[in-house]
Order: C-alpha cells, then sequence, then structure tokens
C-alpha cells in the first residue's frame, strides 16, 4: 500500500463504515435469516463480505481501466484534463460538506433508496436457500449498492488511471468496512450517536483529502507552478 490514496481509501471505509450499517445493516441481518427462520451466522457474515469484495475490486479495476483509456486518448486529452480537475473539485467539496463546512452537499446526498429496494425485491428468493449458499451471492449483489463514499473513492480511483491501483483502492476500501458490519449487531450499542457522527465527519475529511491529493498530481501534470 505505498500509495497514500490506498490508505487514505481503507481508512474512509473504516470510518464511513456507520453509513454502510445505517443504510443496509437491518437489511443484511434479516436477509441472514432463511425463510425458516434459520441464523446464518459467522459463516454469512464471513461470504457476504467476501462477495462485497470481490465486487468492490472489480469495481475498481473497471473504473481503473476506464481512467487509463481516457488518459491514454490524445484526442480527448484536453476534455480529460477538464473533468479531471472538476471531478477533484467535486470530491473536495462533497468531503467538506460530509465534514459539516457547510450545508447542502454532503456523501449521504449521493445515495439513491430506489436501487436498494429494487434489489431488496430481487433478492427475496434467496431466502428459500440456507443463509451460507445465499451469503456469497448476496454480497457480490449488494456491492452495488449505491453509497456515497463507494462513489467518492471509485471516482478517485478512476483518476488514478491505472487498473491495479483501482482494484487496490477499492478493495481497500472494502475492506475498512468490514469490521464494523461484521459487528453491525453490536457497534452501533457501543458507540455512541456523538461517536459515529465525528467518525463520518473525519471520514468526509480523508474523502475531500484524496480530492486535494489528485488535484495537486494532476495540475503538477499540466505544469503548474511553472
Amino acid at each position: 500500500m505505498s500509495d497514500p490514496l490506498i490508505v487514505m481509501g481503507f481508512t474512509t471505509g473504516l470510518l464511513g463504515a456507520g453509513h454502510c450499517i445505517g443504510m443496509c445493516g437491518g437489511l443484511v441481518g434479516a436477509l441472514s435469516l432463511s425463510a425458516t427462520g434459520r441464523r446464518g451466522g459467522w459463516s454469512f457474515l464471513l461470504l457476504y463480505n467476501a462477495g462485497r469484495l470481490v465486487t468492490y475490486t472489480l469495481i475498481g479495476a473497471l473504473v481503473g481501466w476506464l481512467g487509463s483509456a481516457l488518459a491514454y486518448t490524445d484526442r480527448f486529452h484536453a476534455v480529460t484534463r477538464t473533468l479531471l480537475v472538476a471531478s477533484d473539485l467535486f470530491i473536495i467539496l462533497v468531503g467538506l460538506g460530509t465534514a459539516g463546512l457547510f450545508a447542502g452537499l454532503s456523501i449521504a446526498r449521493l445515495d439513491f433508496p430506489g436501487p436498494l429496494r429494487a434489489m431488496t425485491k430481487a433478492v427475496q428468493r434467496l431466502r428459500q436457500l440456507p443463509p451460507a449458499l445465499a451469503a456469497l451471492p448476496l454480497g457480490l449483489l449488494f456491492g452495488f449498492l449505491p453509497c456515497g463514499y463507494l462513489y467518492a473513492v471509485a471516482i478517485t480511483a478512476a483518476q488514478s488511471a491505472d487498473v491495479t491501483t483501482g482494484a487496490l483502492m477499492l478493495l481497500a476500501f472494502g475492506i475498512g468496512t468490514v469490521p464494523a458490519l461484521l459487528l453491525f449487531g453490536t457497534a452501533t450499542q457501543w458507540l455512541g450517536t456523538r461517536v459515529r457522527v465525528w467518525m463520518l465527519r473525519v471520514a468526509g475529511l480523508l474523502v475531500a483529502g484524496m480530492g486535494a491529493v489528485n488535484l495537486l498530481r494532476h495540475l503538477r501534470l499540466m505544469g503548474w507552478p511553472g
């Protein structure tokens, strides 16, 4: 993990996991029960999170590849530079808004409930299976859940213009979310509301930091300061 963005991606996942718990923790807990009421336990949680990590890694590799494809296309060179700087500024603003520096723009506003409802209906049939068999497919599918933190890290991964870096960034982010999701039944009780709020704010600052790191890199590539 020599690239600071990979470390920042992991820390963002670790501190922003409270957002994941609030968004889908209860749903995952419900789906860990089969139609007969049998609970999946640790095997379900481990397989579910393994599926999420696979999906995150594939998303990271894909956006890294797309970023590299744009970066090495001379025809779109000027457009690519503009998009990079604009997306850097967007990530910084979203991160600072999440950290509470101003209202109106935050990572939570990037979440869309529609896909979550549709996916919930789609996976109901999996509850007919034993939880251990349903866990991995659920994790693979729910790795695509719309999440503001995921968007922010994925955009940053795309800006790396590298398949390996993109994959490692999203994998690190996913690993960071695992501890809280494994313990979501006790984590929300152990952590007070004020602590969780500050964790999310620090995660927002980290998102802004990732945007700032990339902004400096991209400005240097563009010859600034000259």
